[in-house]
C-alpha cells in the first residue's frame, strides 16, 4: 500500500497590500502584539506530524504598488505550506491549473505561484522549517 501524499499542509502566510506599511506594522504590534521584523511578523507552531520541530507562518504587509501579487489584481495573496512541492506542481498542471512561474529554491523551502479561478494568485510553499528556526528562533510571534 503506498503512502497517500498530503498536498496543503497549513496556511504558510498571510500578504496583504497597505499605503503605509511602517504604521500598519506598527498598529499590529502595539494593540495585538505581533513581533516585527522588516517584513512583518512570524508565528511558530508545532508540526502534527512531528510535535517536536517547529512550523512557521509569515504575515507580511506589501506597498500598495507591489507588483508580486501580479497577475493578480486582488489586495492580498495567501501562502499555503505543501508537503512536497514538485509533485504537488505535476498534479496541479495534469489537473489544468494555471501555473504562473517555476519553481525558486531557497534556504528557506521551495516557492511556486499559481491561479484560482477568481484571479486569485496563491503561493505554494515547501518550506526548510530548520532554517526558518535558525533565522527567527526566540523572534517570533506565539
Amino acid at each position: 500500500m503506498s503512502e497517500i501524499k498530503k498536498r496543503v499542509t497549513g496556511i504558510g502566510g498571510i500578504f496583504f497590500k497597505t499605503g503605509d506599511q511602517k504604521n500598519i506594522k506598527e498598529w499590529y504590534n502595539k494593540h495585538l502584539g505581533l513581533a516585527l521584523d522588516e517584513y512583518g511578523s512570524v508565528f511558530e507552531f508545532r508540526l502534527t506530524d512531528k510535535p517536536d520541530q517547529k512550523g512557521y507562518a509569515v504575515w507580511s504587509p506589501f506597498k500598495d504598488d507591489t507588483t508580486y501579487f501580479q497577475p493578480s489584481e486582488k489586495e492580498f495573496m495567501v501562502n499555503y505550506r505543501v508537503e512536497d512541492l514538485q509533485w504537488l506542481v505535476e498534479q496541479l498542471r495534469n489537473e489544468g491549473v494555471e501555473i504562473v512561474d517555476e519553481i525558486e529554491s531557497y534556504d528557506y523551502g521551495k516557492f511556486v505561484h499559481i491561479m484560482d479561478p477568481d484571479g486569485n494568485k496563491i503561493e505554494l510553499w515547501e518550506p526548510v522549517d530548520s532554517e526558518f528556526t535558525k533565522l527567527y528562533d526566540g523572534k517570533t510571534t506565539h
